[in-house]
């Protein structure tokens, strides 16, 4: 199985930049479509964006658009996220994700189709 550790996080002003990362180890990225995921306080955990195992494909909650970028990297093994813009309600706990899924061109939102996942890094945007 795959172990998932996520870095970059971290305190930013409204309208900085951070680009989070997620390092695999135990198999290579490679084999999984990736996404992210975050949990502000007080709320539920929810999609934020996912790419597939071509790395062609990618989607993004609708909060996000235009101002994240999901990307990977198989032989850094390696997934990013690299977010602009940030508003103060982008402040979560963001956690990487893979899963097993079938189709090597797909994307997958839902959490229950996720079989791995890090530990989390803290996004603080202040106001």
């Amino acid at each position: 199985q795959v172990q998932l550790a996520e870095s970059g996080g971290g305190l930013v002003q409204a309208g900085g930049s951070l680009r989070l990362s997620c390092a695999a180890s135990g198999r290579t990225v490679g084999t999984y479509a990736m996404g992210w995921f975050r949990q502000a306080p007080g709320k539920e955990r929810e999609f934020v964006a996912a790419i597939s195992r071509s790395g062609g494909n990618s989607d993004y909650v609708d909060s996000v658009k235009g101002r994240f970028t999901i990307s990977r990297d198989n032989g850094k093994n390696t997934v990013s996220l690299q977010m602009n813009s940030l508003k103060p309600e982008d402040t979560a706990v963001y956690y990487c994700a893979a899963t097993l899924g079938s189709n090597y061109f797909g994307v997958y939102v839902r959490q229950t189709e996720y079989h791995y996942w890090g530990q989390g890094t803290q996004v603080t945007v202040s106001s």
